[in-house]
């Protein structure tokens, strides 16, 4: 290890490289500490994900890039060329790897539309209960959650012609873009079932329990066959610690009970398609473990 790092035949080429693989190194420690400071509430998720990974993390992993290449150029000027090399090759795959992921993701959320509440029937909404949007407004949730919301007009700007438009139209529309192939947006339906509400509510929420969810509003106990029944739960993410919350309405229907759901963010304008993979995933699990079906 100390020829390596201290070695008297790299000199000054082999101090740049290694500079340079602290600097790739500490870009990824930037966007790790952004991303874990959010989640355990050192800041607000606007300066983790708005400042310090959109705003300066782009900036630091093009430095860090820029200086690995020039590392690389130095380390090839004479020799011994491989152990200043091969430290500046590293850097470089690191700060590329973390820009390619900034590009990624940023195309991703150019590419998809302003979504972030997502349901299987519009026409007839699903409303949270009182706990639960009380633990909403306890963490600062900027998305209020609405019969017929509407998308904002501070996303005219990245997402033009869709400032103020329903956002069930968006869903439709995002639904309907690439029907019948795989999507990030596949067609959301009510799910329909032979067994009572209370069954069914029993089914669902121990597939929302195996998910890892934490459950707000459970089954009840002693419920009723012929009642509604409503259970509700939040999705943590992993990094930033952002917030889902997914509601489940099950209600008898005239010829078989019926499953309605809802899974909306409390932050943040698009969700990169995160809610919708949710509910599709639970709509298709429900189905094989309860056989449901998407007609009466």
């Amino acid at each position: 290890m100390s020829e390596v790092i201290d070695t008297p035949k790299a000199g000054w080429r082999m101090k740049v490289a290694i500079f340079a693989l602290c600097v790739s190194i500490f870009a990824v420690l930037w966007f790790a500490v952004a991303a874990l400071g959010t989640k355990f509430g050192f800041w607000p998720w606007q300066v983790g994900l708005g400042q310090m990974t959109i705003g300066v993390g782009p900036g630091i992993a093009l430095f860090a890039l820029g200086l690995s290449i020039v590392a690389q150029i130095i380390a090839l000027i004479k020799a011994p060329r491989k152990q200043a090399f091969i430290l500046a090759l590293g850097a470089t795959l690191i700060a590329a790897f973390c820009m390619f992921r900034l590009a990624g993701l940023g195309a991703q959320a150019s590419s998809l539309p302003p979504l972030h509440d997502i349901q299987t029937d519009w026409s007839d909404p699903i409303s949270f209960s009182e706990s639960l949007m009380a633990a909403r407004a306890g963490d600062g949730e900027t998305n209020p959650v609405l019969d017929a919301p509407t998308v904002p007009d501070y996303a005219e700007a990245r997402w033009p012609g869709t400032a103020g438009r329903l956002v069930s139209e968006i869903q439709e529309e995002a639904e309907a873009k690439d029907a019948g192939k795989r999507t990030v947006y596949p067609k959301m339906e009510t799910i329909y079932f032979s067994q009572t509400p209370d069954e069914v509510a029993t089914i669902a929420e121990r597939v929302m329990r195996k998910r890892g969810w934490k459950i707000v509003t459970p089954a009840p106990v002693d419920g009723n066959a012929v009642s509604q029944v409503q259970l509700e739960a939040t999705e943590t993410s992993g990094w930033f610690g952002f917030k889902d919350d997914i509601a489940v309405r099950i209600r008898p229907g005239e010829d078989a009970t019926r499953l309605d759901i809802r899974s909306t963010s409390r932050v943040g304008l698009s969700d990169l398609g995160a809610n919708s993979a949710r509910v599709y995933s639970l709509m298709v699990e429900l189905e094989d473990r309860a056989d449901g079906r998407r007609a009466p």
